[in-house]
């Protein structure tokens, strides 16, 4: 995903790990992580740097005080929540390059706040059986982006 990339965003992340994976998912799809403040860890943790191996260099992390924030400085790309309220399938959405896939923290997901600044049809869920609360963060994460990725032709591979 060289010159049209998808851009990942965390809200509010918890579990340095899962980050850290994610970055190292960024690192090999050519998403961009813009990450939410506040997070549960420091970005220098030894955690994070485990998870992401040694992929943090070739990773594009940038960090946001606030989702609004990121929103009034790119207001240009498309927001697509992925939360387990969605109502249709992230694979039945229809990816643009540049979208900006967006999901909450690990324990608490989105608020109702911040799901408002969302399109309702820009909400998708991750198919589960029934029952099943969540996916872990770096699951999810991995499941949409390899679909958005997929739909582009695996652009920039």
């Amino acid at each position: 995903m060289s010159e049209s990339a998808l851009h990942i965003v965390l809200c509010q992340p918890e579990i340095p790990p899962n980050t850290g994976n994610i970055i190292r998912l960024c690192a090999n799809t050519g998403a961009s992580l813009h990450v939410i403040e506040p997070l549960g860890f420091e970005m220098d943790d030894k955690r994070l740097r485990r998870a992401g191996l040694d992929y943090h260099e070739f990773g594009n992390v940038l960090i946001w005080d606030s989702l609004p924030s990121y929103i009034d400085a790119h207001g240009d790309r498309r927001l697509i929540a992925v939360e387990t309220c969605g109502e249709g399938a992230h694979s039945d959405l229809i990816y643009q390059s540049e979208d900006s896939l967006v999901f909450g923290s690990e324990t608490k997901g989105l608020s109702p706040e911040l799901l408002a600044l969302f399109e309702s049809s820009h909400i998708v869920h991750l198919p589960m059986l029934p029952g099943s609360r969540s996916l872990n963060l770096s699951n999810a994460v991995a499941v949409a982006v390899y679909e958005a990725w997929r739909q582009l032709g695996y652009a920039g591979r």
